[in-house]
């Protein structure tokens, strides 16, 4: 994307950073973060920052394309805060687009969640049933109705992105997400000062871990090419938590194992293996991942050589 005026609500969190960063070489791009979980040290000084909420009146959508990312983002959050949960992920999500809209924006890409899929160890295509378990997953079901409206009734195009397990280490935008990070970072640190990862259970459970690069880059895709409706954003492989401790201890040259705890998780609820079939947003974009599981994990291994 090149001469655009962009809007990243999330934009100082880590997918959020991410992208802003890479948009504001080229664009003139408003990071809206209300500081929950992004804080402005991670962008850019070429990008605009403004700490606002999502629930705010006159927010600054007078822009070509909104990347919406703003989101209580786990299971645990929301369960903590249902009713806050559903006041971001839901009315938030309606207020920023009906704030666009309003003032002439027609393309949002916005991130939905690979968790509605509910344990997949085959790669899942978009047109699988899917159902909410969590208040987490039904807030982003409801993100995918409304989008479906807004396109029907505005023609607008509404991307959802149904990103899977995205990871970049604590040494880049995730540090401050801290117990929230993903596994792969929150593993690395722990192998890299000696101590032993907590695992969940025996160690089984598998995700399409995705580098934050490449989730970047098909969220790019999505707005240039003005996509509409759903798409997986994952690679279409996945690894085991027990391969990711394995491939970390080969990295940094240590031998740490994990430490195997129960699940706090309720077993109805927990996630235990995701895959993503991407072939629909290949078809769509050309969009390929570049960073490969073992590419990645040297990524987050290397600062602590």
């Amino acid at each position: 994307m090149e001469g655009e005026r962009i809007l990243v609500t999330g934009g100082a969190g880590f997918i959020g950073s991410n992208l802003t960063n890479r948009l504001a070489a080229d664009n003139e791009v408003v990071a809206l973060d209300d500081g929950y979980l992004g804080t402005a040290e991670n962008l850019d000084d070429r990008a605009t920052f403004v700490e606002r909420s999502v629930l705010d009146d006159d927010l600054p959508t007078d822009v070509d394309v909104v990347f919406h990312l703003a989101a209580l983002s786990s299971y645990r959050m929301h369960e903590e805060e249902p009713r806050r949960g559903a006041r971001v992920n839901v009315e938030g999500f309606v207020n920023v687009v009906e704030q666009a809209r309003r003032d002439g924006c027609e393309t949002v890409v916005y991130a939905s969640t690979s968790s509605i899929y509910g344990d997949r160890t085959a790669p899942a295509p978009e047109l699988l049933d899917v159902t909410a378990n969590t208040g987490y997953e039904a807030s982003k079901l409801a993100r995918e109705r409304y989008a479906e409206y807004f396109s029907n009734h505005y023609d607008l195009c509404l991307a959802g992105m149904r990103l899977f397990s995205v990871y970049q280490g604590y040494h880049g935008a995730e540090s401050h997400k801290d117990e929230y990070a993903n596994v792969i970072a929150q593993f690395a640190d722990d192998v890299a000062h000696g101590r032993s990862p907590e695992i969940y259970g025996d160690g089984s459970q598998t995700r399409d871990f995705t580098h934050v690069e490449d989730v970047v880059s098909g969220l790019e895709l999505a707005a240039e090419c003005r996509l509409d409706g759903v798409y997986n954003l994952g690679t279409g492989e996945s690894h085991s938590f027990d391969e990711v401790v394995d491939r970390i201890n080969a990295e940094l040259g240590t031998d740490v194992d994990p430490e195997y705890v129960g699940n706090p998780i309720p077993a109805d609820v927990y996630v235990h293996d995701t895959c993503a079939d991407p072939m629909r947003l290949r078809a769509a974009t050309g969009w390929e991942p570049e960073v490969d599981f073992e590419e990645g994990v040297r990524r987050v291994c290397e600062p602590y050589r």
